[in-house]
């Protein structure tokens, strides 16, 4: 998958749950190459922000909408509160 793909993916995915792709291009580019490197080596888009290797990991991850209501943003930062 290419980046501009992926990129696409991740912001769609964000609009329809009413939040979006942080602003930082640098760490989105970079959260997005991690996570395309993670799909290459495991066979899963594994959040590159979080210690071990699950489903749950997978992004994105079984906490991300629970954090960004509580501190703004995902662990990681990809995604972010929409203002």
């Amino acid at each position: 998958m290419e980046l501009e793909e992926l990129r696409k993916e991740m912001e769609a995915y964000a609009k329809s749950k009413g939040f979006k792709l942080n602003p930082d291009k640098k760490l989105v580019d970079m959260l997005l190459r991690a996570l395309i490197e993670n799909e290459k080596k495991y066979g899963k888009r594994y959040c590159p922000c979080r210690p071990f290797r699950s489903d749950e990991t997978v992004c994105p991850c079984k906490w991300h909408e629970e954090e960004i209501e509580k501190y703004g943003r995902c662990h990681c930062g990809l995604f972010v509160k929409d203002a």
